[in-house]
This record gives C-alpha cells, sequence and structure tokens, in this order.
C-alpha cells in the first residue's frame, strides 16, 4: 500500500471513529513522510481513545511544531491548550501553565476565534471562583454561538450549570446542565466533547448525592463508549458506578469495577481519577473491616493527589488513634471552601468529635450539615443530616429529639436502598431508643442493623452491634451518676518531633501503663482511650481526685528519679449520664472533656459543683469563672493542689 493510500485509510478510520484502525494507520503513514499539523493532531486523537497517553503528548508536541512551521499560529494556539489539559491531567502542573501560557500569547497577536473560547474554558477550570466560573462560561456560550461551534456551547452551558450549582441555585444549574446533555445525547457534539459533558454530568449528580440519575448517566455514558469502541471514557465511567454498586452493597462487585477502572487510568495517564478509584476501593475496604487494606488503597490514592478523606480520618479512628483522626478531618475541612465537598466531610467530623466527646464541635458539624441540606434540598443530604443531628441529640441526653431525627434518616436511607448507610442508621436509632429507655425497640433496631451487616461482609460494624445487642438491659441505657476524668498529654505532637517515632512510643506505652494501673488501683474504670489520654468514670468524687494527684505524684516522682515524664493535664466533674453499653453519653461528659481540655500541664481542674457535692480531701484554689465551648453559661472551677 503506498503512503497515499495509508494516510487516506487513516483519515477514513477516523471519520468512522475506528480509533485503533486510525492509531495503526497513522502510524504506519509517520514512518515514511512527514505529517502535516492536522494529521498529527488526528494522530494523537486516536491515541488517547486507545489508551496510548505517552503517543498522544508526543504527537501533539509534533503538530504543535508543524502548524507553527506551516504559519498557522491559531491551530498551533489549540494544540497548546490541548497539551495544557494533558499535562494538568498527569498532575505535571509546570507544564501545564507552560503550555497555557504560550496559546494565551499565541491568542492575545490573533483575530478572535473558536480557540478563544477554549481559552476560556482553560480559564475556567482553573478559576478560583464562582463568579469568575459564570464569567468564562457566558464568554465559551457567546463565542460557540458566533462561530458556531456546538462543543464549545455545551461547555458553556455546563461550566455556567457548575457555577449556579456552586451558589446553590440547583434548579438554574441543572437546567443549563441538562440543556448540554441534550446535545450530547442527540449526538451534536464530537465524540470526546460527548465524553466530557456526560463525565462532567455524572459528577455534578454525584455532589447533589442524586445517585438515581448518576446511575442513569453512568450506564449510558458506558454504553455510548461501548458503541465508540472507547478505552479511555470507561475508566472514567467504572470509578463512579463502582460508588452507586458500593452504596447499593455489592461490596465486592463495586471493588472488582474499581479495580478495573484503575487499570484502565493508569495505563491511560490520568492520576487524578485513577487516584479516586483507589479512594474508593479504600472507602470499600473500611466499610468490610479490612483496615490494613483500606490504608493501602488510601496511600495509593494520596500518592495520586487524592486526598482521600474522610476515609483516612475514619480509618485513624477505627484503629483508635483519635487524635490523629480528629486533626485528620480538621485539616480537610480546612481546606475545602465549596458547600457540597465539605458536606461529605462533616459527617466524619461529626462521628470523630463525639468520640473525643466534643459535644459542641459535633454539633457544629451538625449544624453546618444542616444549612447545607437546606440549601440543596436533596433527600440524601437530608438524610446525612437528620442522622448527624439525631446522634449528637443522643450525646447530648435530648434522647426523644434523637429519635425524632434519626427516624427520618432512616426513612430516607430506607426509600434510596442504601444497606450500610440504613443499618447504621438503625444503631443509632437503636441506641437513642436505649437511652430513652425503650429497651425493646433498641433491641428490634440493633438487630436488624446487625442482620444487615453480616449479610454485606462489613466485620466490624457487625462486631460493634452485637456488642450492643449482648450488653442489653438493665445495664445499657441507664441513667448513672459518676465522676468523670478526663487526662491528656500536654505537647504531645511538639514532644514526638521532638524525640522521634521510636521513643514516643516508649513513653507513649510507659503513659498508659501508668495510668492504667493508678486508674485501677483507686477502683476507676477506664472507658477508653483519648489519643494520648484516658476517659476514666469513678463512683464518687473523692476516689477520682485522689487518683488524679497519685497519677501526677507518680509522674513528678519520675521526673524527679530519671530525669522526664510528660506533662499531664486532668480534668474532673461529676454529673449524671446515660450507659451506652461502651460509652456515656450527656452534657455532664462533655462538659468534663472541656474542663480536661482547659486545664495546663500537671495541673488538676475540678469543677466548683463537683467539689460542693462531695468534699474531697485535698486543698484546692481560689474558685474561677471560665467560658466552656457547647456550655452556654460560666463555669466555676478550682484548681487541686496536690504537690506535698
Amino acid at each position: 500500500m503506498t503512503d497515499s493510500n495509508t494516510l487516506e485509510l487513516a483519515r477514513t478510520a477516523m471519520a468512522t471513529h475506528d480509533w485503533r484502525g486510525a492509531y495503526d494507520a497513522f502510524l504506519g503513514a509517520s514512518v515514511d513522510q512527514a505529517l502535516s499539523g492536522d494529521d498529527l493532531e488526528k494522530l494523537a486523537e486516536a491515541a488517547w481513545w486507545t489508551a496510548h497517553p505517552k503517543e498522544c503528548i508526543d504527537a501533539l508536541e509534533r503538530a504543535y511544531a508543524a502548524h507553527s512551521r506551516e504559519g498557522d499560529p491559531r491551530r498551533a494556539a489549540a494544540v497548546a491548550l490541548n497539551l495544557a489539559e494533558q499535562s494538568s491531567e498527569r498532575l505535571q502542573s509546570a507544564q501545564a501553565t507552560g503550555w497555557l501560557q504560550r496559546a494565551t500569547r499565541l491568542l492575545e497577536a490573533l483575530p478572535e476565534g473558536v480557540e478563544h473560547g477554549y481559552l476560556e474554558l482553560a480559564m475556567a477550570m482553573t478559576s478560583s471562583g464562582v463568579e469568575e466560573m459564570m464569567k468564562h462560561g457566558a464568554a465559551m456560550l457567546d463565542i460557540g454561538s458566533r462561530f458556531h461551534d456546538n462543543d464549545l456551547q455545551a461547555f458553556g452551558l455546563m461550566v455556567q450549570g457548575l457555577a449556579h450549582v456552586a451558589k446553590a441555585q440547583v434548579e438554574q444549574g441543572m437546567s443549563l446542565i441538562d440543556e448540554a446533555t441534550v446535545a450530547a445525547i442527540g449526538g451534536e457534539l464530537t465524540p470526546r466533547a460527548t465524553g466530557y459533558v456526560y463525565c462532567m454530568t455524572i459528577v455534578v449528580c454525584r455532589d447533589l448525592a442524586d445517585y438515581k440519575r448518576a446511575g442513569e448517566w453512568t450506564e449510558a455514558t458506558t454504553r455510548w463508549c461501548e458503541r465508540q469502541a472507547i478505552g479511555g471514557f470507561p475508566g472514567h465511567c467504572r470509578v463512579r458506578r463502582a460508588e452507586i454498586i458500593r452504596l447499593r452493597g455489592a461490596f465486592a462487585d463495586a471493588e472488582d469495577e474499581a479495580r478495573h477502572a484503575v487499570q484502565e487510568l493508569t495505563a491511560f495517564g490520568d492520576l487524578p481519577i485513577a487516584g479516586v478509584g483507589f479512594h474508593e476501593i479504600g472507602e470499600i475496604r473500611l466499610r468490610m473491616g479490612d483496615l490494613d487494606l483500606a490504608e493501602e488503597a488510601f496511600a495509593e490514592a494520596h500518592q495520586r493527589g487524592n486526598e482521600a478523606q474522610p476515609g483516612l480520618a475514619l480509618l485513624q479512628l477505627a484503629r483508635g488513634r483519635s487524635v490523629a483522626a480528629r486533626s485528620s478531618i480538621r485539616a480537610a475541612l480546612t481546606d475545602q471552601p465549596m458547600a457540597l465537598a465539605r458536606a461529605r466531610l462533616l459527617p466524619a467530623q461529626v462521628e470523630i468529635a463525639l468520640a473525643v466527646h466534643d459535644v459542641a464541635e459535633a454539633r457544629q458539624a451538625a449544624e453546618e450539615l444542616q444549612e447545607i441540606a437546606s440549601n440543596y434540598d436533596a433527600p440524601l443530604w437530608h438524610a446525612t443530616a437528620h442522622q448527624a443531628l439525631g446522634v449528637v441529640l443522643t450525646y447530648e441526653g435530648d434522647a426523644p429529639g434523637a429519635i425524632a431525627e434519626l427516624r427520618e434518616a432512616l426513612r430516607h436511607w430506607s426509600q434510596a436502598d442504601f444497606p450500610f448507610e440504613t443499618a447504621q442508621a438503625r444503631r443509632c436509632l437503636g441506641m437513642a431508643h436505649r437511652a430513652n429507655g425503650d429497651e425493646t425497640s433498641a433491641a428490634m433496631e440493633l438487630q436488624a442493623a446487625h442482620g444487615t451487616f453480616e449479610r454485606l461482609g462489613a466485620q466490624l460494624e457487625a462486631a460493634r452491634c452485637l456488642e450492643m445487642i449482648n450488653a442489653g438491659a438493665p445495664k445499657a441505657g441507664r441513667r448513672v451518676a459518676r465522676t468523670f476524668m478526663f487526662t491528656d498529654i500536654v505537647g504531645s505532637t511538639n514532644l514526638l518531633e521532638t524525640i522521634g517515632d521510636d521513643a514516643w512510643e516508649d513513653v507513649v506505652r510507659w503513659h498508659d501503663e501508668t495510668l492504667r494501673s493508678a486508674i485501677e488501683s483507686k477502683r476507676g474504670e477506664i472507658v477508653h482511650t483519648t489519643g494520648d489520654g484516658f476517659f476514666a468514670t469513678f463512683a464518687d468524687a473523692p476516689a477520682a481526685a485522689s487518683c488524679a494527684v497519685a497519677i501526677q505524684r507518680l509522674l513528678a516522682e519520675h521526673r524527679r528519679q530519671h530525669g522526664f515524664a510528660p506533662q499531664v493535664r486532668i480534668g474532673l466533674h461529676a454529673a449524671e449520664a446515660t450507659l451506652m453499653v461502651d460509652d456515656y453519653a450527656g452534657m455532664g461528659v462533655h462538659q468534663a472533656a472541656r474542663i480536661g481540655a482547659l486545664a495546663e500541664a500537671g495541673e488538676i481542674v475540678v469543677t466548683c459543683e463537683t467539689v460542693e457535692r462531695e468534699p474531697i480531701p485535698f486543698a484546692v484554689s481560689d474558685e474561677r469563672a471560665v467560658s466552656l465551648k457547647g456550655i452556654a453559661r460560666p463555669v466555676r472551677v478550682v484548681s487541686i493542689e496536690w504537690r506535698s
């Protein structure tokens, strides 16, 4: 076959979307002749669709050079924009910036054309604010309309739609997105533009928690990919489909789909979306209770530019590292200004904050979730918000209010047919019933949750439910009077940085053994560790105070004899609380935790209410009034004089 025939065959294959045939033919033609800039662009597109990322970049770079030689700066600018996009997808930020600046410089010297519209698209994708996105989207739509470019018009509609959704103008935004998607369905767009529109539509549906719609678009996109013999976009679609399969409770199938997606996307060079795939694998494994494989998957996701949150924070919590979990979720929220993205992090903040008995922080997160649910009015965001508030109310001691909220959450999750989330809501509802003294309803919800978790293969959650069931009445759900103690190592982060991991582990081991022995010797009950400290309860205030003093004296003596012992702060408060199998709930516990956080290094702080109710055998300082987060009125406290 002659070179001209091979080239013609390649062009014909491109016209019929025979990507493999076009790729092979263009490669064959390029061996014996220099391809034009237009043909090199076609080679790059064929390479892109057939998952040959290196060859795609090489062809685009050659196309840029060819257009420059041919005196066509407009096409050279278009190729530079393509290279900027490709570099960005591969996390090559310096090259992405360089190509974008080159395209901008070329287009500044040219009369307005459709390429200026694609420059607006590139600027929209890197814009820092919603109004800026809106402006770029409007410019794209205007230029696309005037130059009769359907792809650019669709992208303009999509960008404006995304901006409206970000502003909580969901109906207006989805109307524009639907219009762009209809153009894709109707065959008005090029294959690549069609794929991008489909993917962006699926992502925004997922962000809005409209999983029914996302599932429909995912299947439509997959069918379109198969008809076009595409080897790239299925990876994108499979990641989203894996999430939907996971939410439907088919964990093994979801993991298979996610791993298939990762393989395709890795071959394709799309590292960020491959990171999303690994994140999804981590979420699946976390739900199954396989913490080691979850950690591996989250690490792979992080390596590819995905923050893997809230999975990483919840993994730390599952491993008992509540302080690290709290720092992790706080950092993720600090870095995330977008409401819908924050909505995916806030439930984890509620769970982690309650694990360290910071009810005020948990309530703040729950209230933010309520605001987001109100603004975006999606059933599953309402489910999330009701559940978060219900759990917070349980810990605040408002069991009837908690039951009402959790029933609403259960209704939404059940209607969505998400079994794992439904079982979680049942477990939370069971504990609220128990706190309300209704053991029959509590047992019914906990047993239903346990059965679902077992069927799904969620081992840790099933074991957690079983423990709650076995506790049963009369122990759990009772209101009890206790003196609560919270301890914490002061300056632990700085100490860790100073002495290193190995020495820190030795310090923590010695600290835990010392405090555990002291608490048990005073007949205290260790509820759980709180990262660098303990949460313990005592039958009365004198026993709690004696234990706190013993701890500080043991640490001081070790410091005197051996030169070092960690500085510890201790807070004490006596109150009634609800026994929750392996924990206590109520504002009294929250107040004790805040008192502990208030203390300085080497200090024991106790509320005046506690020592006035039961005198303790130690001198105390003058009282002072302090303000505590989540407590409306100032609280009177004193410090115990423990140094003999």
